[in-house]
């Protein structure tokens, strides 16, 4: 029997053995996938103050643009934070050995795959039919994930911005309705082209290029070619760039502390990505390239001329001409006053990488440089006095990854040029089938500046701190599981609301029961200790330590396939000083499909005593769209979520939302401020797939 036949009848003995569970099994790859369940199982602690957008972005990117089983590869698989080191070595053993993946179904028979991770992992995985071997307009025309997507949304209630009495200077110049376009068709490992434009709500659509105004505000491209002999990858247009463990070039594929204890913590080296968030900073735009010079040696360069945001002035004391005072990265461009800070700050970067990989082994070098046309100097703080100051800035980097058994070592070390050092130092290691365990060292200089880097940290950026993290995970059964992890931070320098050098800690423990497969329960707290200025009027710089107390009860449960429930209840104390304060929200949501239409539903009743007790829950959305709004004050919040399936290449979506505070005339703040006490949005989105 030849070798395929034997993978055959192997596979096909295996599905016999399992077709009490395959039976039940058709379920694993669900018709719209519940991303607001998944993110609560892999993604962060939600109320860090790190970028929720660009990682659901991605999450719903990864989902739309699924790897393929058999070209997949182990930096790929673990940029999914789902696998343990245990589960890659067995599936890429298990490929290597026994050849093809036939059928996704195929991963429950792999060792050391568990039904809770391999229902996770389907969604984003798919077995490619051999459509390599045609010429790439044939592949692009009988790709199957090509899409169109065209979404309207806004707030029904009158914002000020929008009302004829405004100053006309800080009036908004557009309509309050937001339009957002994107177009995509893509292929794992193969080839990616499209684009996207957005309008935010008060935005005008204006054709200006002398005020580089060309419809849309925002207007984002790029074209993507992989594995073409030597050239393992070619970018043009919008990218983004992941490598080492992200300390000097890190996309935004990567989470923070949260509860996934263990894989989250090291971050893939995938190199050059398609750039396709509605962001407006924080990627590059021009050519990426990637080539090999030999077998196990890459080069990987990159070029980017973009304009951001910013706020210019000129010094006519000193006579150094003009400068960048501030930056902006709200990518709202509403009134006069925020278009007169338009794409002002022009920057260019320049950066080359040599990766040498080969067995267990992987290790690079990174040079980046970026260029800013006006010098940068921010008006003097005393938290930010180490904060970065000229047109130049330089970081050369070291990263090193080795894989023994199922024991991940990875690192990154990375110098800013005359000035300080950054390090990050881990290990992943999967002890026993039951328990997996992380540690990870960090040491970030109060001057080390890291513009397009992601790794890591308790501040918003990778600088003026070091910590220690350890994480741990351990399933009791197929039931029962436990993670947690603890994190012990220093702060050498002042930070922003903390006049002062700190320390603070922070702690997590979750405990997971899944007694079958339409029932999860998850019962999580956290607690987190941080330095912080007190509100008082004697002295600014008087400040004390601040603990954040955070619990979670969760329960998913199915009464049939058609119908679902979630329901949560979330609480929180805050305490700096003799001030103590509380919030709560209780949710309740209910999902049923029925043929071509899924209906979801939410309503949440919350209170909250301040800003610092603001509790988050992601609620469903259209594809690709994303909610994710703070629960402060006290009121009700809910919406309905209606998607219905015109044909196998059209979806309508339709979403209403209200917010209804108690005890208040007026919500929000500034030209957002809404008279009354209650706030409405909508959204509608078509997709059609070609």
């Amino acid at each position: 029997m030849t070798r395929v036949g034997c993978h055959i009848a192997t596979v096909s003995i295996t599905i016999l053995l399992l077709l009490p569970v395959l039976s039940a099994a058709q379920q694993l790859r669900p018709k719209e996938i519940d991303l607001e369940r998944l993110i609560d199982e892999i993604y962060p602690v939600q109320d860090l103050e790190i970028n929720y957008e660009d990682l659901y972005e991605n999450l719903a990117q990864l989902l739309a643009n699924p790897f393929d089983l058999n070209t997949v590869t182990r930096e790929q698989l673990r940029s999914l934070f789902i696998l343990s080191e245990a589960q890659i070595n067995s599936f890429l053993s298990y490929r290597r050995q026994l050849g093809p993946i036939l059928s996704v179904y195929e991963l429950q028979s792999i060792p050391f795959f568990d039904d809770r991770s391999t229902r996770k992992l389907v969604n984003f995985v798919s077995i490619d039919k051999g459509s390599i071997n045609k010429n790439l307009a044939a592949r692009i025309l009988s790709n199957t994930n090509n899409y169109l997507v065209l979404r309207t949304e806004r707030t029904l209630e009158e914002k000020k911005g929008y009302r004829a009495e405004t100053d006309s200077l800080t009036n908004y110049i557009g309509s309050p309705n937001k339009f957002y376009s994107r177009c995509r068709t893509s292929q794992s490992n193969d080839y990616s082209f499209g684009f996207t434009f957005e309008k935010d709500a008060g935005e005008a659509i204006s054709w200006n290029p002398s005020s580089r105004q060309y419809g849309f505000d925002f207007i984002s491209l790029h074209g993507q070619l992989l594995n073409r002999g030597k050239l393992r990858n070619v970018i043009l247009g919008d990218y983004q760039a992941q490598f080492g463990q992200g300390l000097t070039l890190g996309g935004g594929f990567s989470t923070g502390k949260g509860a996934e204890t263990i894989t989250a913590m090291r971050r893939s080296n995938l190199g050059f990505l398609p750039y396709t968030s509605v962001n407006e900073a924080g990627f590059f735009r021009g050519a990426a390239l990637s080539y090999a010079l030999q077998k196990n040696l890459t080069l990987h360069t990159l070029l980017s001329s973009t304009r951001g945001d910013g706020r210019l002035a000129n010094d006519s004391v000193s006579d150094e001409g003009i400068y960048l005072s501030s930056f902006s990265y709200s990518g709202l461009h509403r009134t006069v006053n925020e278009l007169a800070r338009r794409k002002q700050v022009s920057e260019k970067n320049i950066g080359a990488i040599l990766d040498y990989k080969k067995n267990n082994l992987e290790t690079g070098i990174i040079v980046h440089q970026t260029n800013f046309e006006q010098p940068v100097n921010k008006i003097s703080r005393p938290y930010n006095e180490f904060n970065f100051t000229g047109d130049r800035n330089t970081n050369l980097g070291f990263y090193l990854n080795y894989n023994l058994n199922n024991v991940a070592f990875f690192s990154e070390a990375s110098q800013t040029v005359n000035h300080g050092k950054g390090i990050v130092v881990g290990v992943l290691a999967s002890l026993t089938n039951k328990l997996d365990v992380s540690l990870l060292y960090r040491h970030y200089a109060r001057d080390f500046y890291s513009f397009y880097g992601n790794a890591l940290a308790e501040n918003t950026q990778a600088q003026n701190e070091s910590g220690m993290y350890w994480g741990w995970k351990y399933a009791f059964s197929k039931v029962y599981s436990l993670s947690g992890y603890v994190d012990l931070f220093q702060f050498p320098w002042l930070r922003y609301r903390s006049y002062s050098p700190s320390s603070g800690n922070e702690w997590l423990i979750r405990f997971n029961h899944q007694p079958s497969k339409n029932v999860s329960v998850f019962v999580q707290g956290r607690q987190e200790s941080k330095q912080r200025n007190l509100p008082t009027e004697t002295s600014l710089y008087q400040t004390a330590q601040g603990n954040k107390y955070s619990y979670w009860i969760n329960c998913d449960y199915a009464v049939s396939a058609a119908l679902s429930f979630k329901t949560r209840i979330q609480t929180s104390n805050y305490q700096l000083g003799t001030s103590n304060t509380k919030g709560f929200v209780v949710v309740q949501d209910v999902n049923f499909a029925y043929r071509k239409l899924s209906v979801s539903a939410r309503y949440a009743l919350f209170q909250t005593d301040d800003y610092d007790n603001r509790l988050y829950v992601y609620e469903r959305d259209v594809w690709l769209g994303f909610s994710f709004q703070p629960y402060a004050g006290v009121g009700t919040r809910s919406y309905l979520l209606f998607q219905y399936k015109v044909s196998d290449k059209v979806d309508l979506w339709f979403r209403w939302a209200n917010t209804s505070y108690q005890h208040v005339d007026t919500i929000g703040s500034g030209l957002e401020t809404i008279n009354g006490s209650s706030k409405n949005d909508i959204k509608t989105q078509l997709r059609v797939r070609f």
